[in-house]
C-alpha cells in the first residue's frame, strides 16, 4: 500500500539517524569523532522502525476497537512505519551486498 503525494521527511521519521555518524579530517587520513559505532547506530534504527511498527499498530487496534480515532491518522502512522522498514530493507540489502563483495575480493 503506496500513497502518492503525501511528503514523508524520513528525518522526521527516523530521528536523528544522520546525526548520529560523523566523520572528521585528520592528517593521517579520517578520523572517528568519539561518537556511536555502526552497531549501536543500527540498534537504535532497529528501535525506532520497531517503535514504529508499535505505535501504527496500536493506532490500528484504537480504531478498530471504535476509539476516536481518525482513518487518516492510523493511515498516516501505517505509512510512515511502512516507509521507515523500507529503509531498514534496503540498509540491510546494500550491507548484505557491501558484504558480498569483500568475501568475493581475492586476498
Amino acid at each position: 500500500m503506496i500513497m502518492t503525494g503525501l511528503p514523508i521527511n524520513i528525518t522526521r521519521v527516523i530521528p536523528g539517524i544522520l546525526d548520529q555518524v560523523t566523520v572528521t579530517p585528520s592528517k593521517d587520513g579520517v578520523e572517528l569523532k568519539d561518537e556511536p559505532g555502526f552497531t549501536e547506530v543500527f540498534s537504535n534504527l532497529l528501535e525506532s522502525v520497531n517503535g514504529l511498527q508499535n505505535e501504527s499498530a496500536q493506532l490500528q487496534d484504537s480504531f478498530l476497537a471504535g476509539d476516536p480515532v481518525e482513518l487518516h491518522q492510523v493511515m498516516i502512522k501505517a505509512e510512515e512505519a511502512g516507509v521507515a522498514m523500507d529503509l531498514l530493507l534496503e540498509i540491510r540489502n546494500k550491507l548484505l551486498n557491501a558484504y558480498s563483495e569483500l568475501i568475493r575480493m581475492p586476498v
